[in-house]
C-alpha cells in the first residue's frame, strides 16, 4: 500500500468513526443545498427511471464533500431535465451507505438511462470529470 493509499483508508476510517460518533450522539446537520436529502425527507429513487443519473453520497460536515457542494450546484443547474442529480447525505440517513456499499465519502456514482452502475469515483470530483461522464452517456 503507497502512501496516498494509506492517507485514504485513514481519511476513510476517520470519517467512519466521526459518522458513527454523530450518529450515536443523535447530531443532527443543517442542510447545505436546497434539494438535499435531508433525515425527514423521502429518499429519491436512484436511479431516476429513464435519465442519466449522478448519485453524490456524502456529508455536510465532511470537508471534500463541502468542496463539492458548488460543482453540484451549478451541475444541477446546468444539466436540470436532462440528467439527474442527486444528494444524499449518509449521515443523515445511514442505510444508503450499505445500500449503495461505498467504502469513502463523498463517492459519486453514475448510471446510465437503463439504470445501470457505470462508473464510480470516491472523493472529490471536479466539474470537469462529472461533465466528462455526463458526455459519454449521451447528455449535452
Amino acid at each position: 500500500m503507497n502512501r496516498k493509499q494509506r492517507v485514504g483508508a485513514l481519511i476513510t476510517f476517520l470519517g467512519l468513526t466521526l459518522i458513527a460518533s454523530l450518529s450515536i450522539n443523535g447530531v443532527s446537520l443543517p442542510p447545505m443545498f436546497a434539494g438535499i436529502a435531508t433525515a425527514a425527507d423521502a429518499i429519491p429513487e436512484v436511479p431516476t427511471k429513464g435519465m442519466v443519473t449522478m448519485v453524490d453520497l456524502g456529508a455536510h460536515k465532511c470537508i471534500p464533500c463541502k468542496m463539492m457542494e458548488p460543482v453540484m450546484e451549478e451541475v444541477t443547474k446546468e444539466y436540470a431535465g436532462r440528467a439527474s442529480v442527486i444528494f444524499i447525505d449518509v449521515w443523515e440517513h445511514r442505510d444508503q451507505a450499505p445500500r449503495f456499499g461505498i467504502r469513502a465519502i463523498p463517492t459519486q456514482i453514475f448510471f446510465d438511462k437503463e439504470g445501470n452502475e457505470v462508473s464510480r469515483h470516491e472523493g472529490f470530483l471536479d466539474k470537469p470529470s462529472i461533465v466528462k461522464m455526463f458526455e459519454k452517456l449521451g447528455v449535452h
